[in-house]
């Protein structure tokens, strides 16, 4: 899968609208810290903990990194380092570099 087809996988968050994409995460995370400033949380940007998570999730059940979502739809065991990797290639995608 391409990135730009990565970016467009849905966010699966009652937080969110359900059209948010990966891309749209990013995009919001970016905006948060820029209108927050130093104000911003980095362990709660959208006022919980584990934001992450929110990305992996998507890239675990469309097989781009490995891992395990249990039967509650929560992550059981997931590729951090591969997914970090993943996420770093989304951002530079989001902004052509």
């Amino acid at each position: 899968m391409k990135n730009d087809e990565i970016l467009k996988l849905r966010i699966d968050n009652d937080a969110f609208d359900e059209n948010m994409t990966i891309k749209g995460f990013l995009h919001l995370l970016l905006k948060t810290l820029w209108e927050e400033g130093e104000c911003f949380s980095g362990k709660r940007p959208f006022g919980n903990s584990g934001w992450e998570y929110d990305l992996y999730k998507p890239l675990i059940q469309a097989y781009i990194i490995s891992g395990e979502i249990d039967e509650d739809g929560d992550i059981e065991t997931f590729d951090e380092k591969e997914g970090n990797r993943v996420i770093s290639e989304l951002i530079a995608a989001c902004f052509d570099v």
